[in-house]
């Protein structure tokens, strides 16, 4: 089920996602599997030489290889996949509802939430990602992102859409 965490915008697990067209909503899949598997047509790991390798975009979705680690994501790769995330929820907030979700609807697509509202919409305080969190907390409590994404952010929240 998709929860509302601001206007247009929504965030929700994997028995959220839906494919193909729905009249006045955009999905981001961010999540490797089963999204951008499924999208992209592989099994397993993909090359990083794909031309579709970090991210897949269709017009009413966007699809990210995006996983939760414990280790902290790599900038490379964590960098174009959060900087398009940005851009096509900025194309598309206007216009229509927006669904982010990944697997369980705590970690990876709630972050990619929490950072449009820190670092575009301004809605919450982008002063640090400590600040961000506690904010977006007093929104969305079942917010726990995954060691690997608290990591990176801690590392590259100044960083973060420059």
């Amino acid at each position: 089920m998709a929860i509302k965490i601001s206007e247009n915008m929504y965030v929700g697990d994997e028995s959220s996602c839906f494919y193909g067209s729905k009249e006045g909503w955009v999905v981001i899949h961010a999540c490797k599997s089963p999204c951008h598997q499924r999208a992209v047509g592989y099994k397993g790991s993909l090359s990083p030489s794909h031309p579709n390798y970090l991210i897949k975009e269709e017009p009413n979705h966007l699809f990210l290889n995006l996983v939760d680690m414990e280790k902290p994501l790599k900038h490379e790769f964590a960098k174009p996949i959060i900087t398009k995330a940005m851009q096509f929820i900025k194309e598309n907030i206007s216009k229509n509802n927006i669904l982010v979700h990944c697997n369980v609807g705590i970690s990876r697509s709630p972050t990619l939430i929490m950072i449009f509202l820190a670092k575009i919409k301004k809605e919450i305080s982008n002063n640090s990602y400590d600040d961000a969190k506690n904010a977006f907390l007093k929104i969305y409590p079942a917010y726990n992102p995954s060691i690997g994404i608290e990591i990176y952010l801690r590392k590259h929240w100044d960083d973060l859409l420059k």
